[in-house]
């Protein structure tokens, strides 16, 4: 074979550039004679290596700008719904259930209800005298913290009293509510549960068996004393024997109103708020 004795490059070969001239002549000594070989290359059209496709770049400041946007929108929101409302109440939730909280949006469509982003509604109404947007604002926005929300209506605050005092749903208790009553069951055939519920029984602490395909409780068991904080095994129970412990309210807190009126909720119209502990979103 031909062995390379010479290059000889009509331009420059530079690497990330390639070969932009026209030719070069590659030199070779075969025995005593020397060839010369000419290779010709198209004009303007340099040899690029292939892109690493580790080399990317990413754009986060979309997702900032999307972020702040949400919270302007919000913000403005919130505004807009004290100039359209003649009232705005802040109210907590007790047992926090979304199911439950969207019945009540849809019972009350004709009103405005705001839930999460506190300091978002916070900065909307005013945390002062000097930058509040309406006269007596900052009084309601500095009771926006924890679980609290605004509602914005036409209705009269009597008629918000009266309807929110009386509403009431019931729901199973999750794992950390307090526990309202005892609860135990007698020695005997469990007949409500199939047979192949009786290892998931177990499993949560009955003591039970299968006798003759029925699931047979062995011994009486208490799955709750009143006062207790449910684990998640007994707030499991619960549900499956059908026991509804957890009672979702909104307990109304404040209230501010155009005419200048705003105020707190006395003890009397509002349920007591020891059981902020067992929400459990």
């Amino acid at each position: 074979p031909p062995l390379v004795t010479g290059l000889n490059v009509g331009g420059d070969i530079t690497a990330g550039r390639g070969v932009t001239r026209s030719s070069f002549i590659l030199s070779t000594a075969s025995g005593a004679g020397h060839e010369t070989y000419s290779k010709q290359f198209p004009r303007g059209k340099p040899i690029d290596m292939p892109k690493s496709k580790r080399n990317k770049s990413y754009v986060l400041a979309n997702t900032r700008s999307k972020g702040f946007q949400l919270k302007e929108n919000l913000l403005q929101e919130v505004r807009n719904a004290v100039d359209q409302y003649a009232n705005a109440f802040v109210y907590r939730v007790l047992n926090m259930r979304n199911d439950k909280l969207k019945d009540v949006r849809a019972e009350w469509k004709h009103s405005r209800f705001f839930f999460g982003k506190n300091k978002v509604m916070q900065k909307a109404l005013g945390k002062s005298d000097e930058d509040e947007y309406k006269d007596g604002l900052h009084h309601i926005s500095e009771l926006l913290k924890g679980n609290v929300g605004l509602l914005f209506t036409n209705k009269s605050k009597q008629d918000v009293v009266d309807w929110f005092g009386s509403f009431s749903a019931e729901d199973f208790a999750r794992s950390g509510f307090v526990a309202s009553t005892k609860v135990e069951l007698d020695e005997g055939p469990l007949a409500d549960f199939p047979h192949s519920m009786e290892p998931q029984l177990r499993k949560l602490g009955l003591p039970t068996s299968l006798k003759k395909g029925v699931v047979t409780l062995l011994q009486s068991h208490t799955i709750c004393q009143e006062g207790d904080v449910l684990s998640p095994e007994q707030a499991t129970l619960l549900k499956l024997l059908n026991i509804k412990m957890a009672d979702f309210k909104i307990e109304l807190v404040a209230w501010w109103s155009k005419d200048g009126d705003h105020g707190v909720m006395d003890a009397g119209t509002r349920e007591d708020g020891d059981h902020d502990h067992d929400d459990d979103v």
